[in-house]
C-alpha cells in the first residue's frame, strides 16, 4: 500500500488508478470492514488525525477530483467524503521527498512519455490532505535504497 503525499496531478495514470484502489482499501481498513492491512505503517498517520475516516474521505476526495479532470469515472459512492472542512495531516519535508523520488523511479521505468511531463519537477506540492513540515522521513516509512537520492534524514514527522 502506498498512499502518496504529494498531490495527485503528479501522478501518472497507473498511479492515479493504484493511489485510487489503495486508499479505498485504508479507507474499508480504518472502517473495520476488512481485517487485511490493520497494521500497516502507512495508516499510521490517518489514525493520529481527529477523525480517521475523514481524513481518508478527504485524501480520497482529491483522488476524485484529479481524476475527474483527467475525464476518469471513479464512483464517487465508494468513498465516504467529509461532510466539513477536515484538518490536514503534517507531512514532513522529507518525507515528501523521500515519496517523490520513489514515485519518479517507478514512473521513469513503467511509463517514460508521463515521466517527461513530471522530469523537471524538483519538489512536488503536498497531496491536499497534508501540510508540509520540517523534518525526515517518517519513522513507520521502511526506506529503500534509492541510488543516491537525497531525501532527508530519517527521523520523526514532527507536528
Amino acid at each position: 500500500m502506498r498512499l502518496w503525499s504529494f498531490h495527485p496531478r503528479y501522478l501518472d495514470p497507473a498511479g492515479l488508478v493504484a493511489a485510487w484502489r489503495e486508499a479505498l482499501l485504508a479507507q474499508a481498513v480504518l472502517a473495520g470492514r476488512t481485517r487485511g492491512y490493520r497494521s500497516h505503517p502507512q495508516l499510521e498517520r490517518f489514525r493520529a488525525s481527529e477523525d480517521p475516516g475523514a481524513a481518508v474521505g478527504g485524501y480520497l476526495a482529491a483522488l476524485l477530483e484529479e481524476a475527474s479532470s483527467r475525464g476518469y469515472r471513479f464512483d464517487a459512492s465508494r468513498i465516504a467524503i467529509p461532510d466539513g472542512r477536515v484538518r490536514r495531516i503534517p507531512v514532513a519535508r522529507g518525507q515528501v521527498g523521500y515519496e517523490w523520488a520513489l514515485f519518479r523511479a517507478k514512473a521513469a521505468a513503467r511509463n517514460p512519455g508521463a515521466f517527461a511531463r513530471i522530469e523537471g519537477v524538483a519538489f512536488p506540492e503536498p497531496h491536499p490532505s497534508f501540510r508540509l513540515v520540517p523534518g525526515g522521513i517518517a519513522g513507520w516509512e521502511r526506506p529503500k535504497e534509492l541510488g543516491g537520492a537525497g531525501t532527508g534524514r530519517r527521523g520523526a514527522a514532527g507536528g
